[in-house]
């Protein structure tokens, strides 16, 4: 491939289509990650798609807790791109909900990187194994819309490992995602399109990642650059300046013809992956069903009071509320798309109770007189490009309920929302609530298939839901200002946090309520060199067939570095049907226990006795179990600059710098040497100092500069 071919590979040639160049044809990629949104021919609306199939959006889909669900969700969307002539869908999106304001959470699975690292893993195995690329987005640190194509995401690094890249590390080693989209972001003030560190370091050379690395649409400062750190395609194109930069640097030498090369190579690969696969069609009804049966799974029953739910269809039912006739089944930007068909829940519940419904959208007179009232509440929009403001309902959502709960106590409200809703103090005065996040076209019989309990609910939160926005670990630290963003919680994203700081939440992570009941029995661990094998006894004590989703935390009490309380390490979602016992098993990789050691920067597995807390969320534990884990080697190397009381917890140091205060206590009869070694209180008050400030204090050759590095030497040998 000729140099003017190979610059102009890597680029777009369209908005939604890759360069052709020699015998490289062009192929074509388009959002997802819920639906194929291929863009109208000729249309100038980009946001405007050909019919396709809206499955629920990852607020929904990821509360599933489900990855064969997602898996299914994958192989439906490979074959709606092939129908569609579409080779790369761009999802799934990943970014960790750090906030609750993030505008596009409705686009990412949860606040923990396990579960959007296993179910994106599903995620993208189905779509790939229909031949067809996803693109793993948005690498990285992208977690909130404000100010998003500038605003440098300022984090520690054990931080940025532990949560914010770990999911994408998850799903690059065990799927291979064809393709991983850059960020609009800076990342610790460097642009994610041209961070080598997270394109090469990190994602190559560390993870193993062999497709292609392209920009998010418009993302690419400098051209030259971002190639330069390991990006292979700027989209959207044509961007013929950009190509004549590249040209140009790799003439005067400022860019290696072999990293141009390199990438162009990878655009390359990539469209051969791509034309592997026949165009073929798809059945719609089919896929409609299943993005029914993906809604009602993620669906999450929060308050059931009086056994208010499920429905009875000989009740006289009152329905309230536009969003009912109305629905809100998708967030705004570039995720959107144009379904197939669109169920609503007035419908779909005039069907399961023929003559018992009466609707309004904004008359509580009629719940008075009612069995039961279902208040249907939306929040106005979440959307790609803004952040929320507030956790709370519009103001008028939040007076129909109260209308509504004072007229008939027997009140259930079903939300519809994109991100979690703050429900206090409004929840008190109703029996129910059913969270029924964006649940994509078939929302509308989804919510009824769950109301009247032909599907017991299952869904569980994968985010936090708080009493205030004021107490989320976030609050101080969001949206930022002055182009930078201080990711100040640290490790302690989500439950993390309010659980670190023993705060009371409105529901917790990992919760969600069935129409029956189960119960844990004893859990036992196994350690094994892969890890730790979790088993234990789950029964339906009730009286229908559901769902659990067993949950298992891990808490290493006497760690040597700061940790959550508690970590969700493993999780199962098991079918049980009533009265029957299912023996659960649980697998925790070992790799999954360790932190990032920022002194030796790698990942280190700290030895000691680690709990593991099953239950069925994170405040909900029944039953625990121990395991002794030995430990990664992972001794601290000594420096002339580590305090005395890291000398002295280490062996090796202990036994050197004993040697050497001694020599001085003799020497010298007493004084500050002597005290050291004599006074534990002035050894106390001594062991924060490093070795090279003992100088101002004990004179003589023994902490000379050369003198210290030769012990530091001695120690480390």
């Amino acid at each position: 491939m000729e140099l003017n071919e190979q610059a102009a590979i890597t680029s777009g040639s369209a908005f939604w289509s890759t360069t052709a160049a020699g015998d490289v044809p062009a192929i074509t990629l388009t959002d997802g990650p819920h639906g194929v949104r291929l863009q109208v021919a000729d249309a100038d609306d980009i946001l405007a798609g050909q019919p396709a199939t809206c499955f629920p959006p990852a607020v929904a889909s990821g509360s599933t807790w489900d990855p064969e669900l997602l898996r299914r969700m994958g192989e439906a969307l490979a074959q709606e791109c092939r129908a569609m002539g579409v080779h790369v869908l761009l999802g799934p999106g990943i970014n960790l909900k750090r906030t609750p304001l993030g505008g596009r959470n409705f686009e990412y699975f949860s606040e923990d990187p396990l579960v959007a690292g296993v179910l994106a893993t599903a995620w993208v195995q189905g779509i790939q194994s229909g031949g067809v690329g996803a693109s793993l987005k948005h690498f990285a640190v992208n977690s909130q819309e404000t100010d998003r194509m500038r605003v440098s995401a300022d984090v520690d690094e054990r931080t940025l490992r532990e949560l914010y890249l770990r999911a994408f590390q998850r799903v690059v080693t065990q799927a291979q995602p064809w393709t991983v989209m850059c960020a609009y972001n800076r990342i610790n003030g460097v642009y994610a399109s041209q961070n080598h560190f997270l394109l090469t370091e990190v994602l190559r050379d560390e993870w193993g990642f062999e497709g292609l690395v392209m920009s998010d649409w418009g993302a690419v400062v400098d051209r030259v650059e971002a190639v330069r750190a390991g990006l292979d395609l700027t989209m959207p194109g044509p961007d013929d300046s950009g190509d004549r930069e590249l040209i140009a640097a790799v003439r005067d030498g400022r860019l290696p013809a072999d990293t141009l090369a390199t990438s162009a190579g990878r655009v390359e690969a990539l469209v051969g992956k791509a034309l592997g696969a026949a165009r073929t069609d798809y059945d719609a009804d089919a896929h409609h069903a299943l993005a029914r049966e993906i809604a009602a799974r993620g669906i999450v029953l929060l308050k059931n009071e009086g056994a208010v739910l499920p429905l009875n269809p000989a009740q006289t039912i009152a329905v309230i509320g536009e969003s009912a006739r109305t629905p809100r089944y998708q967030g705004g930007g570039s995720s959107q798309i144009t379904p197939t068909r669109l169920d609503d829940a007035l419908s779909a519940l005039e069907a399961a109770a023929p003559g018992r419904i009466r609707f309004s959208a904004d008359d509580a007179e009629i719940a008075r007189d009612a069995d039961v009232a279902v208040v249907f509440a939306a929040t106005a929009n979440e959307t790609e490009g803004a952040d929320r403001e507030s956790l709370d309902l519009p103001a008028a959502e939040l007076a129909r309920i109260s209308r509504v709960a004072a007229a008939n106590p027997r009140t259930v409200v079903v939300l519809s929302n994109g991100a979690v809703v703050r429900t206090t103090p409004w929840e008190a005065s109703v029996a129910g609530v059913v969270e029924g996040w964006l649940l994509g076209q078939a929302g509308g019989s989804a919510l009824a298939d769950v109301l009247f309990g032909a599907v017991n609910p299952s869904g569980r939160l994968t985010e936090t839901i708080p009493l205030r926005l004021q107490d989320h670990p976030s609050y101080l630290d969001f949206p930022g200002e002055a182009g930078h963003v201080r990711y100040g919680e640290g490790i302690h994203v989500g439950y993390r946090g309010f659980d670190a700081r023993e705060q009371e939440v409105a529901y917790p992570f990992g919760f969600g309520l069935s129409y029956t009941t189960f119960s844990y029995g004893q859990a036992a661990a196994t350690v094994t060199p892969g890890g730790i094998e979790i088993s234990l006894d789950v029964t339906n004590t009730g009286d229908r067939d559901g769902r659990e989703v067993v949950q298992a935390y891990v808490s290493l009490g006497s760690s040597r570095v700061s940790r959550a309380p508690r970590e969700l390490k493993a999780f199962a979602n098991v079918e049980i049907k009533a009265g029957e016992t299912v023996a659960v098993k649980m697998h925790i990789d070992r790799a999954d226990l360790a932190y990032w050691e920022i002194r030796l920067n790698r990942w280190v597995v700290e030895a000691g006795t680690y709990e593991i807390a099953v239950g069925s969320s994170s405040r909900d534990l029944h039953t625990t179990a121990t395991v002794e884990i030995a430990g990664d080697e992972a001794r601290i190397p000594l420096t002339p600059e580590s305090t005395i009381a890291e000398w002295l917890s280490d062996p090796r140091g202990a036994e050197i710098l004993g040697d050497v205060f001694a020599k001085m206590a003799a020497e010298a009869s007493g004084g500050m040497a002597g005290a050291l070694t004599a006074d534990p209180a002035m050894m106390q008050m001594a062991a924060g100092f490093p070795l090279t400030r003992l100088t101002m204090f004990i004179p003589g050759s023994l902490f000379t500069p050369e003198a210290l590095q030769e012990l530091a030497d001695a120690a480390n040998n």
